[in-house]
């Protein structure tokens, strides 16, 4: 069998909504250096572009978008409601679609499981969490402003408690989680697959200054492809059936990241690389309120 050519690859999650395998992050992209970044992503082939409101860049992201020249209808963006307004979902949406510059999003994603107070991000609100704000992003499919919902950094045990919610009706379409093989997390990903819930996986190459680069059986196998690690990295994602992400703003490296066509890691170079021993996250959950991840995914 051919290796697949995954510039054109999509995922389809469950409501028949095609994703494409790989995107463009903006995460930590600095003002001026967005707007560029996702040009560049759209013109070398990208049609998956994944933002949020925490990030500042919304509206850079939707120049960008216009400055390609790439048809609306054939980019998907992603955006998120951030902790401060989950009890202004509504709200939430519109000041992203008008930072955006957009009349939908593709897929519009609950940043964090933390419904934190505005007042004072240290605290929780006492009277609303997590599932209540998923109650209000249940209705904002209708409105045909928002295609796909989901959540982000949702471990299984708060899953668990967003589905036994009363007020549950949509399974998320996506769980966007932090993925590498530092932090592969077998055990979620089994569970979001027995659910039908797509994962998508961010600080997918360890995030800036990653000690991935430097692993000697990662570089050894992107010797042996002639390819970079970086690449070694992403494809490792793409041929475990989750999406990915890479966020960078240099075009060369945008451009890189993209060049994962007519090459595939066999079953031992796959396995080798689930089977590196370190572990570290780049997203933990000290800063929130509450506690959002539990060791439940390993």
């Amino acid at each position: 069998m051919a290796p697949k050519t995954w510039t054109k690859e999509t995922f389809t999650l469950n409501t028949g909504a095609k994703i494409p395998a790989i995107g463009l992050g903006t995460w930590q992209s600095k003002p001026n250096e967005v707007r560029e970044a996702v040009k560049a992503a759209l013109q070398a082939g990208y049609r998956h572009i994944d933002t949020a409101l925490a990030y500042g860049n919304e509206h850079e992201v939707g120049q960008g978008i216009k400055d390609s020249g790439v048809p609306r209808e054939e980019i998907w963006v992603t955006t998120k409601l951030d902790n401060p307004w989950h009890k202004r979902v509504e709200e939430g949406i519109e000041s992203s679609l008008k930072s955006l510059g957009l009349d939908y999003v593709d897929l519009y994603l609950m940043h964090w499981p933390s419904s934190s107070d505005p007042a004072d991000l240290k605290k929780h609100y006492p009277d609303w969490d997590f599932r209540d704000t998923w109650r209000e992003m249940q209705k904002l499919p209708e409105s045909g402003r928002v295609k796909n919902i989901g959540v982000s950094n949702f471990a299984i045990k708060n899953l668990e408690k967003l589905f036994a919610s009363p007020d549950f009706k949509i399974t998320p379409a996506v769980n966007q989680v932090e993925l590498h093989p530092n932090n592969p997390s077998p055990k979620l990903l089994d569970y979001l697959k027995e659910k039908g819930i797509h994962a998508t996986a961010y600080s997918c190459l360890g995030s800036t200054d990653s000690p991935l680069y430097k692993n000697d059986e990662l570089k050894k196998i992107a010797e042996k492809k002639g390819k970079t690690v970086q690449q070694v990295l992403l494809l490792w994602g793409l041929q475990r059936g989750t999406s990915v992400i890479p966020k960078s703003v240099t075009a060369s490296r945008i451009q890189a990241n993209f060049e994962l066509d007519g090459w595939e890691l066999d079953e031992e170079e796959q396995k080798t690389i689930s089977s590196l021993p370190e572990r570290f996250k780049v997203c933990g959950d000290a800063w929130l309120p509450v506690k959002v991840f539990f060791g439940d995914d390993e």
